[in-house]
């Protein structure tokens, strides 16, 4: 592998790299090493001063552009262990039009999911879930904050809220929410959601595997029964770089 880094950063490489500052040529080369697979997902890069080495440049220049590549999601640090060429991210398309749970999104598409929980329990509702759910200060509400995987993908994060009227229980809940919901007759049938840009905060890109400050899009969704019931609240945060929402839109009479 050293071999290989020697030639893929060599000065006559780099200076072929096209124009501009020494690190955007830097991080050019390193990007088209790996989008044509000479640096493939798992390799580990060798050190700034090793890499400074083969390219000729100063190490302000490769931290310069490895800095870069890590805010693109191409590279990952990982503390006490070096930097490594991430995981190729594959986008998922969600259209709008459908009520749908994660589960059985992935399932369509021919992905495995999974969840992992990161909080189950009954609490007295807040102000936004008193609101949003129509509820009394007196119901409780069953609160459900898992994080969303696909072909060990970590996509989302979801924190949904259903009337204990609904969902008692929420530790019955082991994979679907909605097909809890479904079995206990109270599947909402319609919702609404509203959806805005958003910036990973340091808790939140750590579970998702992105750089802090990442793109993400914060979505709250309010769904309904055919009576017009608010049945569930959710704020979901989802990676930007690997989710697409998708609206078709027709012309209004």
């Amino acid at each position: 592998m050293t071999d290989d880094f020697a030639s893929i950063l060599s000065p006559e490489r780099l200076q072929g790299g096209g124009s501009g500052p020494l690190y955007v040529k830097l991080r050019r080369t390193l990007e088209e090493a790996i989008r044509a697979g000479a640096l493939g997902h798992g390799d580990a890069l060798p050190p700034e001063r090793d890499i400074a080495e083969f390219a000729t440049v100063s190490r302000v220049t490769v931290r310069k552009a490895i800095d870069e590549l890590v805010a693109d999601g191409l590279l990952v640090r990982r503390h006490g262990s070096g930097t490594f060429v991430a995981k190729p991210v594959s986008k998922v398309e969600q259209r709008l039009s459908q009520l749908t749970s994660f589960t059985e999104d992935m399932a369509r598409r021919g992905m495995t999911s999974r969840s992992e929980w990161l909080h189950k329990g009954i609490h007295t509702p807040s102000p936004d879930e008193m609101m949003n759910l129509g509820l009394a200060a007196d119901i409780k509400v069953s609160r459900l904050s898992r994080l969303r995987i696909a072909d060990d993908q970590p996509l989302a994060i979801e924190n949904a809220s259903v009337s204990g009227e609904f969902l008692p229980d929420p530790f019955v809940v082991t994979t679907s929410l909605y097909a809890e919901l479904e079995r206990r007759q109270v599947r909402p049938i319609r919702a609404v959601q509203r959806i805005s840009a958003t910036n990973m905060k340091e808790a939140d890109a750590h579970l998702l595997g992105v750089p802090v400050g990442a793109a993400g899009l914060s979505i709250e969704r309010i769904s309904y029964l055919g009576s017009g019931r608010a049945v569930e609240f959710t704020r979901s945060l989802y990676r930007g770089d690997a989710y697409d929402f998708v609206a078709e839109l027709t012309i209004g009479a």
